[in-house]
């Protein structure tokens, strides 16, 4: 079976295993009272809407929650964390001048749940760039990952867009690490969740970061009131999409970059 690397709160050495490898681990980078905390702001949100992404692909005993900006201050404190962000500049910027929030995903695996089935998160792109990476993910153990509770499963090496129908339970691993990790992979990673066989929940927090170039899947400007997003500090804001790519594409009126021209 094969072995997702473990290493060092390092980004030059994350990022390029990230890029050799589809998937790295750094272990224990997150405090218990922050994950704590995220975890008492999710509580009330899963139990009352996290049933309504609910179908064959999300799993039916899966609670999910987008827009968690919108959910748990934070949270942003793992979004935007040093390492998540050093690690995204040194894969995503070869290719655009600033890049986003793609999608922002809180994923309780309920005991009972099947294994999902094994995709790529951005499969959803209608086009491919030969060596070009839309996207990077961050994966948050917020609670102990285990083989028993539903781990990520993950083949590494899989970036290589090999045809997922080929793909054996001999070239999948699971992401098993303790409460605080951090899971990166790739875009064209495959990977999945795994059956939760113990009888306890499990929960992640997992961020996709795209291209500032391409299209979020998640709206922010609609899934974060308005009032909440003016209330974050400047980073956190750009990573939503107030932001410009360069000097012509989204700009507005009072850009704080100063990308404004007349027509």
């Amino acid at each position: 079976m094969p072995e997702i690397k473990r290493l060092p709160n390092d980004p030059v050495a994350v990022a390029g295993t990230l890029l050799k490898d589809g998937g790295v681990i750094v272990e224990t980078l997150s405090d218990t009272p922050l994950l704590d905390r995220i975890a008492a702001d999710l509580r009330g949100p899963f139990d009352d809407q996290g049933h309504k992404f609910a179908n064959d692909f999300n799993g039916y005993k899966t609670l999910r929650l987008g827009g968690i900006l919108g959910l748990s201050r934070a949270a942003a404190a793992l979004i935007a964390h040093p390492l998540v962000m050093a690690v995204a500049d040194r894969v995503l910027k070869r290719h655009c001048t600033t890049y986003r929030i793609g999608s922002s995903t809180a994923i309780e695996i309920l005991p009972g749940e099947k294994a999902q089935e094994l995709h790529r998160d951005d499969d959803f792109y209608p086009i491919r760039i030969p060596d070009v990476e839309f996207q990077i993910s961050a994966m948050w153990a917020l609670d102990d990952f285990t083989i028993e509770n539903g781990a990520t499963r993950v083949v590494p090496g899989s970036q290589d867009l090999r045809d997922i129908d080929t793909i054996t339970d001999a070239d999948t691993t699971q992401a098993v690490m303790p409460r605080g990790s951090v899971l990166f992979y790739l875009g064209g990673t495959v990977h999945a969740g795994g059956a939760n066989r113990s009888r306890a929940p499990r929960s992640g927090l997992i961020t996709t970061y795209s291209l500032g170039w391409l299209r979020q899947e998640e709206n922010h400007y609609l899934t974060i009131p308005r009032e909440v997003a003016e209330s974050y500090p400047d980073d956190i804001r750009r990573l939503m999409g107030y932001q410009s790519h360069g000097p012509y594409l989204g700009v507005w009126p009072g850009d704080p970059d100063g990308h404004w021209f007349d027509a």
